[in-house]
């Protein structure tokens, strides 16, 4: 750097010195403005619902405002490009689902971003139940029943989902590989959308996340022919896996938050004790328990292990599944 003439190099030095702690300084009083989360799907989905609740808390907990701005499209690359564009300064985060981090960059020729060199992650968030769901007059009741009547009519029956290459567009191509069955995805802008137009019978199936299904389930609207986690869910203890018919079969998703990378550590550091302080919290376990979620707390380096060996376990999967977006 030049130093201009007019001024003594002391001084100039000197404000240099100055600036060098007055960001210092900012860096160690973080937050100083308010935070914005960006969620690379629509609202009404478990990405969303999880976003809110653990905005809701940060906000309380840090003094400033944790705002969710939703930036969905081709299956959650938009929202997460333009998160790894933005200034690495701790004031824009992405809270994600494991699909757009992990799955969507074996799915797309070009997603945009490098799901490891382009984020710093903060820590994991949650899980989230998923069902397999169908509207009340469809002739199946379980997962078995499914398949016998789509055997019998390849093809016939219509599967809703969130969008092309969407978690559970991906799950629904898993299930008719593992099941040996045909039906005919229809994509929809969002998960909610898609659980509409199944409970309006526009469309009998659908893989939906607990969030943005279980109000349906819980007033008669859908029924749930199988839970997709390896485990059953603690909101729906009676619901059987579909794993219980299809063995092997079985995923359930995770949720995490990440910063841009470059984000100085200590930054990264205090947003994760903000988070995990914020899963311990009584309310943010129970917001997260009635729309089917459980908090998933982990470190850092954690996270970052996960989304390495996550990335490799979808690449087969991808691969054996055949599927691809355009």
């Amino acid at each position: 750097m030049r130093i201009p003439t007019s001024i003594p190099r002391r001084l100039f030095a000197a404000l240099l010195c100055a600036a060098a702690l007055t960001a210092a300084a900012q860096e160690a009083r973080f937050p100083t403005k308010p935070i914005t989360v960006v969620v690379p799907q629509a609202a009404g989905g478990a990405n969303d619902a999880i976003a809110r609740v653990i905005a809701h808390r940060l906000s309380e907990q840090l003094g400033q405002s944790v705002v969710v701005d939703n930036r969905p499209g081709a299956g959650g690359n938009v929202g997460t490009a333009y998160t790894a564009k933005t200034r690495p300064d701790g004031y824009t985060l992405l809270v994600t689902a494991d699909s757009a981090q992990v799955i969507n960059p074996w799915l797309y020729k070009s997603v945009g971003f490098d799901p490891v060199k382009d984020f710093e992650p903060v820590g994991p968030l949650a899980t989230a139940g998923y069902v397999l769901v169908a509207h009340p007059s469809f002739p199946a009741s379980n997962v078995a029943e499914l398949i016998a009547a789509a055997k019998a009519a390849p093809g016939k029956y219509a599967i809703a989902s969130a969008g092309n290459g969407t978690l559970n567009h991906l799950i629904g191509e898993m299930l008719q590989k593992a099941a040996g069955i045909q039906l005919q995805h229809i994509p929809y802008k969002g998960s909610a959308a898609a659980a509409t137009d199944v409970v309006g019978g526009q469309v009998p199936l659908s893989v939906q996340s607990l969030p943005s299904s279980i109000a349906f389930i819980k007033a008669g609207k859908l029924k749930v022919l199988g839970v997709v986690n390896e485990k059953r869910v603690a909101a729906l203890p009676d619901a059987p896996t579909i794993g219980e018919t299809i063995k092997g079969f079985g995923q359930t998703p995770w949720y995490g938050m990440f910063a841009p990378a470059g984000t100085p550590p200590a930054v990264v550091a205090q947003l994760q004790a903000e988070v995990a302080r914020a899963l311990d919290h009584k309310d943010v376990i129970e917001k997260l328990a009635a729309v089917g979620c459980e908090p998933f707390k982990g470190t850092s380096a954690q996270l970052a292990t996960l989304v390495r060996s996550d990335l490799a376990r979808w690449q087969r999967v991808v691969q054996d599944t055949g599927a691809k977006v355009d």
